[in-house]
């Protein structure tokens, strides 16, 4: 009995050590800027820097924004920083620009999906950009959406760009966004409090940091302030090409792994293995260059004009988007959609039941079924958990709306037709038995 208590003792006062040995977020951040600097080889949270570099050599700049510590992507970041063989020799070839906050940050310049915590763009010493790289659709498995091989074929489709600038100086023009509202994070009407143009490394450099979430969040807030209904862009920003049945190669640049039958991509002609050489007049480094696309056309449709390297061949490709095409992206997995399901779902968090558990309860097909598997229980996320909603209740009826399969669907319809104080009716099943439940939004 001693003995084992005695082993056991042990074991507890590893453990203790190894998480004291584990450094803290602050000692990370702080951390990441002596091993960069140190290494010499990149511009560290300096963009005029990087510019007037980039100017001088006629380089192009590669710059990497990168939120600390994301330990989604810190594989493909020290792959990146670090000495992988594929992307050492290109960084000689551009002007290496890492960004760790977005504090100060050219929203007119840098326009990207904010959810993201890893975003790479290619610019030339004007700003003009030859394209972007980073693209998640998950919380944490970034697998099927970026590479190291992607990135590398993106900065090799980058330098043939900046190698042939007169010739693409038109088509490019298109990947600058319009001038946006606030010139930088930290003019949010939300944000402007709270934070500074810099990063404080006198101080608790952490809580200094304006995430890329934030900017996405403090947009929306924005509006909400304004009791305006999200425009698309906003409610589904930057939609991911899979959602309408183009699977892209995180391997390659723009390059076709499968098309869903039956899909907008489908019926547009789109094949497995095409090269998609631009799509809207642009040329395409990557599944991001897609992204920026689509996130620029209309939500009630319209036609993207596509030129596809098929085997040796270039063919044209008419992809046409109907009215409400956004909508079959997921906005689930975002960060963002946090401070959503405060708003349109009172703070619980749904998810799609299975085939199995659907059976159980007889839900037909096509009908709702959404398992709670999370209910705030904390101002202001605790609307739903003060009206009687509690974890693993199964929702089968919103507002008496029963056709909102997916968690995305039910924000869309909420924020959408929607106000604050108004009451939705909660149809839900309790261990088999049903409940009614009203719940004022918040």
């Amino acid at each position: 009995m001693i003995r084992h208590s005695a082993v056991a003792s042990l074991a507890l006062a590893l453990l203790a050590a190894a998480a004291a040995a584990q450094p803290t977020r602050e000692e990370k951040v702080r951390g990441d800027k002596t091993k960069v600097e140190a290494g010499g080889k990149w511009i560290y949270n300096d963009v005029p820097k990087a510019f007037a570099e980039a100017k001088k050599t006629g380089k192009p700049i590669v710059a990497v924004l990168r939120c600390l510590p994301c330990e989604e992507c810190v594989k493909l970041d020290d792959d990146l920083i670090d000495a992988d063989e594929r992307i050492q020799p290109l960084l000689e070839k551009f002007v290496p620009l890492r960004i760790v906050s977005t504090n100060g940050l050219d929203l007119a310049l840098f326009q990207f999906d904010t959810d993201q915590s890893f975003a790479v763009f290619f610019f030339r010493d004007d700003g003009a950009i030859y394209g972007r790289f980073g693209t998640r659709s998950h919380r944490k498995n970034w697998i099927g959406d970026v590479s190291v091989d992607g990135l590398a074929r993106a900065m090799q489709g980058a330098l043939a760009l900046h190698g042939d600038y007169a010739k693409n100086k038109i088509p490019l023009a298109a990947k600058r966004g319009p001038i946006p509202e606030f010139a930088k994070p930290e003019l949010f009407p939300t944000l402007k409090a709270k934070y500074k143009s810099t990063l404080d490394y006198e101080g608790k450099v952490v809580a200094s940091c304006i995430h890329c979430h934030q900017i996405g969040d403090a947009a929306r807030d924005h509006r909400f302030a304004k009791n305006q209904v999200l425009p698309d862009a906003l409610l589904f920003p930057y939609p991911h090409p899979k959602s309408l049945g183009l699977i892209l190669d995180p391997k390659e640049c723009a390059t076709i792994l499968k098309v869903e039958k039956g899909s907008e991509a489908d019926k547009a002609g789109f094949r497995e293995k095409d090269r998609i050489q631009s799509l809207d007049g642009q040329p395409l480094l990557s599944i991001a260059d897609v992204q920026w696309v689509l996130h620029n056309t209309p939500a009630d449709g319209g036609t993207l004009k596509a030129s596809v390297m098929r085997g040796r061949e270039t063919v044209e490709v008419n992809w046409k988007l109907e009215k409400g095409w956004r909508d079959k992206d997921d906005i689930s997995w975002r960060a963002s959609t946090w401070g959503l399901r405060r708003k349109a779902l009172g703070g619980f968090f749904p998810v799609e039941l299975p085939d199995d558990r659907r059976a159980k309860w007889k839900i037909a097909p096509g009908k709702m079924g959404l398992s709670i598997e999370h209910v705030g229980q904390f101002a202001p996320h605790d609307v739903a958990h003060k009206a009687g909603v509690k974890k693993d209740d199964i929702l089968v009826g919103f507002d008496g709306r029963t056709d909102l399969l997916r968690e995305t669907d039910l924000i869309a319809y909420a924020l959408r037709s929607k106000k604050s104080g108004d009451v939705v009716q909660l149809e839900l099943l309790r261990n088999g038995t049903p409940k009614s439940i009203p719940m004022k939004l918040p």
